[in-house]
């Protein structure tokens, strides 16, 4: 309602003020004239008359007020020249911008009416030419005029705000007077005409939380302390006012929404004093045993709480996490648990903030305590070893039975069950040993051969007598120690070699040994010659004391031809108690040497034998090379031949298939029972298909005396002739295809036997000897029979 007076009155007003104006313009001295060429006289003060020139208004603008809404056009102004004497002679032109649309003028009196609506928002000013001419004529009896019609503002533009709606942010716990955000509006009125345009600013909605300049538009806070946990949106509403806020006055509004955002001014804070939890002395390390939370009610990384355990009975056993993702302390195993040695634990466990702000210092301490009590529940548990692992010792070769060590586990529960105990037989395939169920004494049950196994790693299982699921398993090495049980021998198998040229006392050779045992059976080795040959004539030996022997020649003037092979024993001792020996036999072959001692030959037969081969050997072998070379070439020669027949006819190329001949069938005229593709070529793969219609470059000529007389009964070799003409002809086609039957050959007195030209040729051969070739030729003796027969039965 009050809205709705203003705006009433402010319409009252300006139709007011319109009407006034209009009056004023129309009583002013609008009679604008020109100057004239007469003038008019004045009485001077001592009675003199002074004369001076008359001159006309000076003039260049006229002012419209902006939209007028009246029924009648406004009146802008009037153009009058002295030299009209109001007889009608006189006419009057208007022309420039908006002539005759929007202003036009009354050619006799000079009247100029604005008949359209001005917006000077749209135009501010029209410039427009006057001119007065003859109206006979229109012969022009001034020069034109040039003059401005002003649009004179008024206040009909309220003010608009850039933006609908404005969106800012400030601290929680602000100061007052804090900047928020600047909101600015702009009016469409004329800043230099009156007040129209001078806005003021004020809140609607908002208060008492923030205020806004009047003359900047900057919004600020106004209560010190705002609380985002208490409230964290406020919506302003902001008035802009022009006509410097007085009443009449056009407006608009905007709104402004406000967040405040949060700052750490609040510690963490638990919600009980005391959490109580318990685990199962089972649980093994890394398990969770229960979580606490602290309440922030800040957010983002105010609101980051880490959590501490900072004193308890429980440091060493348990430890705490922070799960960032739900601001949550998780409580964990730290190491096993015990029942039976403590029943529970106590934890002081600290919440703290990550962040703190020192202008919020005072708020705190910005962390809290609570207490964690932790109850552990008693767990069926497997047995326990006393040891985590055991060592035993037993000697090699230990008769069966003898005890190598005991184990011993125990129930941990109060109910103490008894145990036994088993030997895990993956891990004593060989079983070796055996355990005694009840007292877990472990014995050999065979004997134990450190050279071939010198550690044995056994385990054994205990498990509760009444509760068969419950067992613990522990690792037991079994070292066999060892007893000299191996005599040394030779590292090697040694062979020897000694030049006949040899001079006294030179070495030849040097040996080691090599024994089983452990170093302390083993090393030092004493080499010696057996008793029997010590004063040996030929060799004798040197121990170098480094568990190594020399040998030596004790005479010169070897000869192979009277002895080339010598067999000397060599006598090895280890060091062991009681220490063992074994005889050894060095072979040593006397052979031929330059004289730098390098070998040449150690056989004596190639001491008396030519080296090399003699020349009848030699092309003996040769020879044989020979003929084999040539064996393999003619099989690959006759691997690769081809067979190309190609029969050559010098009238006619008449292919046939040969049709199974054991039956019937269906004469000449069969000709789908056989599969030629059968009988392709395999050449034909390597790029090379002869031809077969056309006659080759040469002609296979048959050799004479294989072919049987024409009036021969012998049909079986006739057909053998030609199938062994056709294996051995390069010339005939790549496909095992019998067709001589249609050709009989140059000179043949029976010519062509084939059918396809019977019907057309006539024939004086005989062929009735075709009655005598049996059942399988009965056909063709039909055919072909006598043709007097013939003709007598037709």
């Amino acid at each position: 309602p009050k809205m709705k007076e203003e705006h009433c009155l402010q319409a009252a007003l300006l139709c007011l003020g319109m009407l006034c104006y209009s009056r004023a313009l129309a009583t002013q001295g609008l009679n604008h004239s020109r100057p004239s060429l007469h003038g008019h006289h004045e009485k001077g003060k001592e009675g003199q008359v002074l004369h001076r020139s008359k001159r006309g208004w000076v003039w260049n603008q006229f002012f419209v007020i902006e939209e007028y809404t009246g029924p009648d056009p406004v009146l802008v102004g009037r153009l009058h020249s002295d030299i009209d004497s109001g007889d009608g002679n006189i006419k009057y032109i208007l022309s420039g911008e908006g002539a005759g649309i929007i202003f036009v003028i009354d050619d006799k009196s000079g009247n100029i009416h604005a008949t359209k609506t001005l917006d000077r928002e749209e135009r501010a000013q029209y410039t427009l030419t006057a001119q007065a001419v003859d109206r006979n004529t229109n012969r022009p009896l001034e020069p034109p005029s040039e003059f401005i019609v002003k649009v004179q503002d008024i206040n009909d533009n309220p003010p608009e705000f850039l933006h609908e709606n404005y969106h800012a942010n400030v601290p929680e716990r602000s100061n007052v007077g804090t900047s928020v955000i600047q909101v600015t509006a702009s009016d469409a009125d004329d800043p230099t005409y009156g007040n129209s345009a001078k806005l003021v600013y004020s809140i609607l909605e908002g208060q008492p939380y923030f205020s806004v300049e009047a003359q900047t538009g900057i919004i600020r806070t106004a209560l010190p302390n705002m609380d985002r946990e208490a409230k964290e949106e406020y919506h302003v509403v902001i008035q802009a006012k022009d006509m410097g806020g007085h009443m009449g006055g056009l407006s608009g509004t905007t709104k402004v929404t406000i967040t405040l955002t949060d700052v750490n001014d609040n510690p963490p804070k638990f919600p009980q004093s005391v959490y109580q939890m318990s685990v199962s002395e089972a649980a093994v390390p890394g398990e969770e045993v229960g979580r606490v939370k602290a309440k922030d009610p800040d957010i983002g990384e105010n609101g980051l709480v880490a959590y501490s355990i900072i004193d308890g009975d429980g440091v060493d056993m348990f430890e705490i996490t922070t799960d960032y993702e739900t601001q949550e302390g998780v409580v964990k195993l730290k190491k096993t648990l015990d029942y039976e040695t403590k029943k529970s634990y106590s934890l002081k466990v600290e919440a703290a903030n990550v962040h703190i702000d020192p202008k919020f210092i005072s708020n705190g301490p910005f962390k809290d305590t609570v207490t964690v009590k932790i109850a552990v529940e008693d767990a069926d548990e497997p047995p326990v070893f006393l040891k985590p692992s055991y060592i035993f010792e037993v000697q090699e070769n230990a008769a069966s039975g003898t005890v190598v060590g005991k184990v011993h586990a125990k129930d941990p529960d109060a109910a103490n069950s008894a145990i036994r105990y088993s030997i895990d037989r993956h891990t004593d395939l060989e079983r070796y040993f055996v355990i005694n169920a009840e007292d877990g004494n472990i014995k050999t049950i065979k004997a134990l051969d450190r050279e071939e196994i010198a550690w044995h790693n056994i385990s054994v299982f205990a498990v509760e007598v009444h509760k068969q699921h419950q067992e613990a398993k522990v690792p037991v090495a079994i070292k066999v120690v060892d007893v000299n049980d191996n005599a040394p021998k030779f590292a090697a198998a040694y062979e020897a070699f000694v030049c006949e040229n040899a001079r006294s006392n030179q070495q030849f050779i040097t040996i080691s040994a090599d024994d089983k045992d452990d170093s302390a059976n083993g090393p030092r080795f004493i080499f010696s010659l057996p008793p029997e040959i010590i004063h040996n004539p030929n060799f004798t030996l040197r121990d170098n004391r480094d568990n190594t022997a020399s040998v030596l020649v004790r005479r010169e003037g070897f000869s192979r031809q009277k002895q080339d092979l010598y067999l000397l024993p060599i006598v090895i001792s280890d060091g062991g108690v009681p220490a063992l020996s074994s005889t050894n036999t060095l072979t040593i072959r006397v052979c031929g040497c330059d004289g730098g001692g390098s070998l040449l030959s150690c056989s004596a037969e190639a001491y008396v034998l030519n080296a090399g081969l003699s020349t009848g050997a030699l092309i003996a072998i040769l020879a044989c090379i020979v003929i084999l070379l040539v064996i393999v070439v003619l099989f690959v020669t006759l691997k690769r031949q081809k067979k190309e027949p190609l029969i050559v006819f010098e009238e006619e190329d008449v292919r046939e298939n040969i049709i199974t001949y054991d039956d019937e069938g269906g004469g000449e005229e069969d000709t789908e029972a056989f599969d030629i593709a059968t009988l392709q070529n395999p050449d034909g793969i390597n790029g090379f298909i002869p031809r077969k219609d056309i006659k080759p470059e040469y002609q296979y000529l048959p050799r004479p005396g294989l072919r049987p007389a024409p009036n021969s009964v012998d049909v079986d070799d006739f057909i053998n002739t030609r199938i062994q003409e056709a294996d051995n002809d390069p010339t005939a086609p790549p496909y095992d295809s019998i067709q001589i039957y249609g050709y009989e050959g140059r000179g043949s007195v029976a010519g062509s036997l084939s059918s396809l030209e019977s019907a057309t040729t006539d024939s004086d051969l005989d062929y009735d000897y075709l009655q005598n070739w049996g059942p399988r030729f009965k056909k063709l003796a039909d055919l072909y029979g006598s043709k007097d027969t013939f003709d007598d039965d037709s």
